[in-house]
């Protein structure tokens, strides 16, 4: 990384922590040119309750530890069926499995281009 991150930077420290934390089909979206509110999603799966609010907790403690950045705001944290952890630029939503088959969240942003995020991918940055 660089000494100031950019938001497609920390949206992939996002999407690997959740790769730490054994999340499942982890995906960055490039959302920006289709949404005027953000420029990345981080879209991932969690096999039940117990790890959805662990690979949140994780995102938001690698993020921080990478940039000193906490999210705008949290929500579904309780709930931990959908987490939507926002930092303004680049939104995290870790789902439980059965909640992201219901809402097919991915199928809404189809045309976002998809951003290669595994370390082998980015080993060269």
């Amino acid at each position: 990384m660089t000494d100031d991150p950019t938001s497609k930077d920390l949206a992939i420290v996002a999407a690997r922590a959740a790769n730490d934390k054994q999340a499942t089909d982890t995906l960055v979206l490039h959302v920006g040119p289709i949404l005027a509110i953000t420029e990345y999603f981080v879209i991932t799966s969690a096999s039940n309750r117990r790890l959805v609010r662990a690979v949140a907790d994780e995102v938001e403690a690698k993020v921080r530890d990478e940039s000193g950045r906490s999210p705008l705001r949290v929500e579904g944290a309780r709930e931990q069926q959908w987490v939507l952890i926002d930092y303004g630029d680049f939104v995290v939503h870790v789902f439980s499995d059965e909640t992201r088959s219901f809402y097919e969240i991915e199928r809404l942003y189809r045309d976002a281009p998809v951003i290669e995020w595994n370390a082998a991918d980015n080993a060269a940055r």
